[in-house]
């Protein structure tokens, strides 16, 4: 891209008040960003307000800045790309959706699977879920998002803390790729927890914004974002949610969509269920297992993958605390008057069941099984 014409889709972002719609009607008048700059107020004020005619045709004072920081980030590397409306390289699968980004800042290696992933419709699946999961619903992320990898599917998420991070991460260690969508300019990681995990997606996936370098993480961004990540994706999955969370957002954008939804059920004592068990009586698809949602959207899945849940009964691990702690939280007053040992025991116990990842210590004095994957 042109740095004349860079500056031109620049200036279109940074003017105050002009949405995608809006910038998408001055396009399809005028045929391209340079152009709209070129017309009379008159001409402007026939497709917009006049307040924001006049907008266009004061140029933003932090465009020159702006563009000098993006031409100097796109010419770092290969891996850094700009793709806008109309240009070949963006997704066709945003062109669906009803706000399409004007401007989509990529950062990934070129010719990696996530490219050809948006590129040419390849599977994706978008996993979405709570900041502050349970051990549980982080590890089913993790195990699931691992199936889908090695299955060929394309992880799509939102770079998050917790079930985010974990379906990224898990993605990459089946082999595959991941897609992250950020609300934060692609020069900043948000949170800074998962500065690793950006570079490790960056080299083997890609990283997707549609905000200009240099924004910070405002919290209006993120909600706004999603609609890209289910965008993306054939369907969306939920693993762990509460009631008032993002993730619901995302997986009512994809229902408007037209895509599937699907969700992991989970404890009913848990407030992380609740959102997964609310979409679940609203029509989403009950999912027990990483092949229910490849088989659900007819999606390749690798022939030696395995799901996440193991019954109790064929678990060769099987202990009487084990049993008895169910699969529900529990506090060790409850696991003492199940089990009737001594504290000094119980404890004794649940700690080298922790120690061996077989049981979570959960906030509250609970403990909670993990089940194996």
């Amino acid at each position: 891209m042109q740095a004349e014409e860079l500056g031109a889709w620049l200036r279109l972002a940074l003017t105050p008040g002009l949405g995608n719609t809006a910038a998408r009607k001055l396009l399809a008048a005028f045929g391209s960003a340079q152009a709209i700059f070129e017309q009379t107020a008159g001409s402007l004020r026939q497709l917009v307000s006049d307040k924001l005619a006049d907008a266009l045709l004061t140029e933003p004072g932090t465009l020159a800045a702006q563009r000098q920081v993006t031409l100097q980030w796109l010419q770092a590397g290969d891996e850094h790309q700009v793709v806008t409306l109309g240009d070949p390289a963006y997704p066709p699968a945003l062109l669906d959706i009803e706000d399409p980004p004007s401007m989509l800042y990529m950062l990934g290696a070129p010719g990696s699977p996530a490219w050809d992933a948006i590129k040419n419709r390849a599977p994706c699946l978008a996993m979405v879920g709570s900041r502050n999961p349970t051990p549980q619903g982080e590890d089913n992320a993790r195990q699931f998002a691992k199936v889908f990898g090695a299955s060929g599917v394309c992880v799509v998420s939102g770079l998050a803390l917790g079930i985010d991070g974990a379906a990224h991460d898990g993605a990459l260690l089946g082999g595959g790729t991941t897609i992250a969508v950020v609300g934060t300019g692609l020069d900043r990681v948000y949170p800074k927890k998962h500065l690793d995990l950006a570079h490790r997606i960056a080299q083997h996936g890609l990283i997707i914004s549609e905000y200009p370098l240099g924004t910070p993480p405002l919290t209006a961004n993120f909600p706004k974002r999603n609609r890209v990540i289910s965008g993306l994706a054939q369907g969306t999955l939920v693993v762990e949610a509460a009631l008032k969370s993002g993730s619901l957002i995302t997986a009512r954008l994809a229902a408007e969509q037209g895509k599937d939804v699907f969700a992991i059920p989970g404890s009913i004592h848990s407030p992380q269920s609740r959102g997964c068990h609310a979409l679940i009586k609203q029509g989403a698809k009950l999912v027990e297992s990483a092949q229910d949602v490849l088989e659900e959207l007819r999606l390749p899945h690798a022939a030696a993958a395995t799901g996440v849940w193991v019954d109790s009964q064929a678990d060769p691990e099987e202990t009487p605390l084990l049993a008895a702690m169910g699969f529900d939280p529990a506090s060790l007053d409850a696991l003492q008057a199940r089990t009737g040992l001594p504290t000094p025991e119980l404890q004794a116990q649940l700690l080298a069941l922790e120690l061996d990842n077989r049981v979570a210590r959960l906030p509250g004095g609970l403990f909670q099984r993990i089940c194996l994957g």
